[in-house]
């Protein structure tokens, strides 16, 4: 797989809006945006996150 394939993707809470965590996808197996629960150090627990630009 070469690296073209990969787009670094910042992943945001869904409750605070904070901007928290950055991660990588494949744009072309996974082309819908990424959610993921993640921890969100303001809000001490575990919210859904999902990708913004």
């Amino acid at each position: 797989m070469a690296k073209k394939d990969r787009d670094i993707v910042t992943l945001q809470c869904t409750e605070c809006r904070n901007r928290n965590y950055t991660t990588t996808r494949n744009k072309k197996r996974n082309p819908n945006k990424v959610e993921l629960r993640k921890f969100c150090p303001h809000d001490r627990r575990h919210t859904l996150h999902k990708e913004t630009k």
